[in-house]
């Protein structure tokens, strides 16, 4: 069990969260493990919102969210891969659009 307190504008919010593991009475260890958790989880969700504007996104019919989902994953899994120009994801998605030749440079590294 992992209780957030979080202090907001005045407010003051408490969140309890259950976790399952086999990490026997180790706490500095489970507190580790749920903080890289969700620290990647909102790192990735960030930049899939800040790049792709994925919660503007208004599909909502049958799979398509989920298929839009994965495919925005993977147009920023491919986007990060390329290391050749120094620019961050949303720039490189510029570029990509505005450039065939780019394009074809990031679509070879799938």
């Amino acid at each position: 069990m992992v209780e957030s307190i979080r202090k907001l504008d005045g407010k003051t919010t408490v969140e309890t969260c259950y976790f399952i593991s086999d990490v026997e009475d180790n706490a500095k260890k489970s507190a580790n493990s749920v903080r890289s958790h969700w620290g990647i989880e909102n790192s990735l969700h960030w930049v899939l919102d800040v790049a792709l504007k994925e919660d503007d996104c208004r599909i909502r019919k049958d799979n398509a969210p989920q298929n839009f989902a994965v495919m925005g994953q993977i147009a920023v899994n491919l986007l990060d891969k390329e290391k050749r120009v120094k620019r961050g994801i949303k720039n490189k998605q510029f570029l990509v659009a505005m450039d065939n030749n780019y394009l074809k440079i990031v679509l070879a590294l799938a």
